[in-house]
């Protein structure tokens, strides 16, 4: 997307003539600019959108400007005020004491494509309707009792996930393939109420991945109509709305096979309820706040199959690299799990609050690498001041979870992957310490959070009870790729392919 992006600012020579005109402007707005937060310098018509034409990932050009700007930085993305937010003590004025006038959402074109026009918990904008679709995730979807109800489906998956480990440990493991069908297995066992391999007609594991995939791309661009929306012109010219409308339509005949599936009379149930049949009864309930149409329901779904997926293997992916970079770091998170486990075979659920090392490695590996390293971006609702700057109305915010995370004056040496320092300290990632923010926090938290991270601490406490893990013959842990690839979630590049080698039996 980056020669995109570049081919549209090249267009803008062409229209140099005017800018004389806008710098009129710009100096009877001085008294107002003065008291916006600091920035780089704004370029006519364009304003900083050029500093994203330089093919690097956007959190990356973010993190370069913050630098030098400061914590609270202010762009002007074409016609888009933007903040961004890259410290604890700010992330906690905007998304605590802040919370409910950043609580907005941008209607950014990739996300209303594939989530039924913002229908969903993640992109719908705050008001009644977001509200009561949360209270219908959180209660009947996403709980502490819906989650425990699926104990049986996590359980059930990682052994599946160990033995096909040890069937192949011939041969080096796709650590990255593994973490995906894992955690596509668990999701649409739960969300669906079956696993989707390709028989009798179903799709196919491969063309989920590709849908996965392909979302996760398009969320994660940048496009340029959405900063200059007088250019829409352009999806269609350089093909991405082709390329969105294919995404959507494979999306949505997937969950309408998916739901007519379900309403079937003769469909033989699970032993629980599924998401869909949740959704289902909540549609069908006359005593619900909102009578769900089925596009809304599509839009819920979108949350499940797409936030569920990626972020569950995106963690497990990265944390498992970086044990693999720190082998003192690797022996003594197995010392821990096998001397509680020994001989009993598997590691249960039940004994993951035993695990504390483990925990301390999973918390800091969300540390140095959040799934989603720019937050899924806010928009206020009304203009505010921050450590007194002017926030305008309608200021798209990005809160840089991962500059938070790797922030000098909260963490000791914060590039070190060092666990120990989580095992005297009470920080967690659940939203309550600023320090610490790869699922967000406040009115929109990401509510799958608890359901994803049971799947990764059940899956890594098993695949360090069961295998020996080494790199590749000739790989040495300090050359191993860490390269980060284009999307909303950010997955590893280059696959993790490790050599693993059975210790216990499953």
């Amino acid at each position: 997307m980056s020669s995109y992006l570049s081919m549209v600012l090249l267009l803008f020579v062409l229209l140099i003539p005017f800018t004389f005109l806008l710098l009129m402007n710009q100096r009877k707005q001085h008294d107002q600019v003065k008291r916006l937060p600091p920035g780089p310098r704004r370029l006519p018509l364009i304003g900083n959108l050029h500093h994203l034409s330089s093919g690097d990932l956007p959190h990356c050009v973010l993190e370069h400007l913050s630098s030098q700007y400061g914590p609270l930085m202010f762009l002007q993305l074409g016609s888009r005020s933007t903040l961004v937010v890259s410290s604890a003590e700010l992330a906690r004025e905007v998304l605590k004491t802040h919370d409910l006038i950043f609580s907005g959402r941008p209607p950014l074109y990739a996300a209303k494509k594939l989530s039924y026009e913002c229908v969903n918990l993640s992109f719908a904008p705050y008001g009644e309707y977001w509200r009561e679709v949360r209270k219908i995730v959180m209660l009947e979807l996403l709980g502490p009792k819906r989650v425990q109800m699926f104990r049986s489906v996590r359980d059930e998956e990682v052994g599946v996930m160990i033995d096909s480990i040890a069937r192949n440990s011939n041969s080096l493991i796709n650590l990255s393939e593994v973490a995906l069908y894992l955690a596509n297995n668990v999701l649409c066992r739960s969300a669906f109420g079956k696993k989707y391999d390709g028989a009798a007609g179903d799709i196919s594991k491969s063309r989920i991945h590709e849908l996965l995939e392909e979302t996760r791309i398009l969320l994660g661009g940048i496009i340029v109509s959405d900063y200059l929306p007088w250019m829409g012109w352009l999806n269609k010219f350089s093909g991405l709305e082709q390329r969105a409308d294919k995404c959507f339509k494979g999306l949505d005949s997937f969950y309408d096979k998916v739901i007519e599936e379900h309403r079937d009379p003769e469909r033989l149930k699970p032993e629980h309820e599924d998401l869909v049949d949740v959704l289902l009864r909540v549609q069908q309930d006359p005593n619900q706040a909102i009578a769900l149409t089925n596009d809304q329901m599509k839009g819920v779904i979108t949350d499940m199959f797409i936030g569920g997926s990626d972020t569950t293997s995106s963690t497990l992916v990265w944390t498992m690299a970086e044990l693999i970079r720190n082998p003192a770091v690797l022996r003594k998170a197995q010392h821990e799990v096998r001397e509680l486990i020994n001989n009993k075979g598997k590691v249960e659920e039940n004994d993951l609050s035993q695990l504390m090392y483990l925990k301390s490695v999973i918390k800091e590996g969300l540390r140095l690498h959040p799934p989603v390293p720019l937050l899924i971006p806010r928009q206020t609702t009304e203009s505010s001041t921050i450590e007194g700057y002017h926030i305008p109305s309608n200021t798209m915010v990005f809160i840089h979870a991962k500059m938070i995370g790797r922030d000098p004056k909260c963490w000791e040496n914060p590039n070190e992957f060092f666990p120990e320092r989580f095992l005297d300290s009470s920080i967690d990632y659940k939203g309550k310490h600023f320090e610490l923010l790869p699922f967000g926090a406040g009115r929109r938290g990401c509510p799958g959070m608890n359901f994803g991270m049971q799947v990764v601490e059940l899956a890594l406490a098993n695949l360090l009870y069961h295998f020996d893990w080494e790199l590749p013959d000739g790989v040495r842990r300090e050359d191993l790729d860490m390269k980060e690839a284009v999307g909303l979630t950010v997955q590893k590049k280059v696959r993790l392919c490790l050599a693993a080698t059975p210790v216990h039996a499953f």
